[in-house]
């Protein structure tokens, strides 16, 4: 049942809660480079599939309509990716303590954010292949 627990009374990173650690920069270093190299390449591409699909509804004509259309639904899907991503990036850095009072370390990897990805990207590519097989007609 939910309890209204914030993230960071949860997170605990060397016996200490999320919200009051104080990080050496060592670790501060890992986490940046986590964020830039995970977090910021799903934004980058969220903006560019969003640019693209612009593109497409203000210099094609309607035909292409929904093509836009698509890449903005798939810019949409990547941006709630990386939310998604987010998310899990927590758990990477810190424990969690269960509701039996137990400290918790699990490594995860991003399997799971991979798979959401890449069922997205098909769905995509297999949409744009139809989409564009009913304009050649």
């Amino acid at each position: 049942m939910f309890e209204g627990r914030h993230a960071a009374d949860r997170y605990h990173l060397r016996l200490h809660r999320a919200r009051s650690i104080v990080l050496s920069p060592d670790e501060l270093v890992e986490i940046r480079a986590a964020q830039r190299t995970f977090e910021g390449a799903y934004i980058r591409t969220a903006l560019g599939q969003f640019s693209f699909s612009l593109v497409v509804l203000k210099i094609f004509t309607s035909e292409f309509y929904s093509i836009g259309a698509l890449f903005a639904v798939y810019g949409a899907g990547v941006l709630f990716t990386s939310i998604f991503r987010r998310m899990q990036g927590n758990k990477q850095f810190f424990s969690e303590v269960g509701e039996d009072g137990l400290q918790r370390k699990k490594f995860r990897t991003s399997g799971n954010v991979v798979s959401v990805l890449t069922a997205l990207s098909v769905a995509a590519y297999v949409s744009l292949l139809i989409l564009t097989v009913r304009l050649a007609q």
